[in-house]
């Protein structure tokens, strides 16, 4: 069955990921609204996975890198081992975000052993890739190659974040220097900050598309994609061309505010593509301070401005459909 709703699917839990296995479960994680762990959970259904026993598997560190903001986590099963990508900064450096990784020592995920590979490497010879703001990484593979893509500021924090493409060489390191795949040209991409981020991956018919999200992380945060065919040069920047409008964007009526940062799954059928994307019920976001670190010392009427530490960003769903040209549609219900 298809699930035909709009609530959430597991509420707070922004940056949602699903990866379906080859055992038949559905494995989820996303950004915990503390920011201070990975935490994973499955469900022989999607629908399972609201109620889902969850399991903490890392936690940050205390100070150093790897011990403040941990955003972002995504699971995949490569080579025949469990990994996790996610971003994380530093408490004496609250934006020195960069992308690690994790390999489970075991076949279980939620029970297995997790060890720290450290950061993601760059290729021989790039002295560009991860050296600033870096987040927001997927996997995807490809005519036999497997490709790394992220989203990095170079420039700090409030520089453009752009949205970069690399071939792997192993889970942990490149084999080919960065290629900017898009970086905000539109008015869309530009509110508040300007933002390309959280790429996910869906291929139909001969075509590779790459969602992305776009502007801060209100109400304004939308989705775009970058489109190309399977057979061109993935990192060839003239073979991929981008939405001119955003494809899924915030819906007063149907009270979903700034929807973004997806990952895609397929429903239970084994055929319809499913969107995971994380968005609110309401327009103006409110920091919470139960959920803002101790060493955070910022005033309380600043914090409660912060949308990063609202926590009501909720993990949903919608199927994706496709036009007569074969490209996808993102229809809430």
């Amino acid at each position: 069955m298809i699930r035909a709703t709009n609530s959430p699917l597991v509420e707070q839990r922004a940056d949602p990921f699903v990866y379906l296995h080859s055992d038949g479960y559905y494995y989820f994680t996303g950004s915990v609204p503390t920011y201070d762990r990975i935490e994973l959970r499955k469900s022989k259904t999607l629908d399972g996975l609201k109620d889902a026993q969850t399991f903490d598997i890392w936690f940050k560190h205390p100070s150093g890198p790897m011990s403040r903001h941990v955003w972002a986590p995504e699971i995949h099963y490569l080579d025949g081992k469990w990994y996790i990508y996610f971003a994380a900064s530093e408490e004496e450096n609250i934006w020195a975000l960069r992308p690690y990784v994790l390999e489970c020592q075991g076949q279980d995920p939620l029970n297995d052993e997790w060890i720290e590979l450290g950061m993601m490497q760059a290729a021989e010879g790039d002295n560009k890739s991860f050296i600033d703001f870096s987040l927001d990484a997927t996997i995807f593979e490809n005519n036999g190659k497997r490709y790394f893509c992220w989203a990095e500021k170079t420039g700090g924090q409030f520089a453009a974040s752009n949205l970069y493409l690399a071939e792997m060489a192993s889970p942990i390191k490149l084999k080919t220097a960065q290629f900017m795949l898009t970086t905000p040209d539109y008015d869309w991409e530009r509110v508040d900050f300007w933002v390309n981020e959280g790429p996910a991956v869906l291929k139909h018919q001969g075509k590779i598309f790459i969602t992305f999200s776009a502007s801060a992380t209100g109400a304004c945060y939308c989705m775009g994609y970058m489109e190309a065919d399977e057979h061109a040069d993935l990192l060839d920047r003239n073979s991929w061309k981008k939405t001119r409008q955003p494809v899924l964007c915030t819906d007063v009526d149907k009270q979903i505010f700034g929807p973004g940062h997806n990952s895609f799954t397929v429903a239970e059928d084994g055929v319809t593509p499913i969107c995971v994307y994380h968005a609110r019920d309401y327009e103006h976001a409110v920091g919470d301070p139960s959920v803002v670190p101790k060493t955070d010392t910022r005033p309380l009427a600043q914090i409660i401005k912060d949308p990063l530490y609202d926590p009501n960003r909720h993990a949903r769903t919608l199927a994706v459909s496709f036009d007569e040209s074969g490209r996808p549609l993102f229809n809430l219900y």
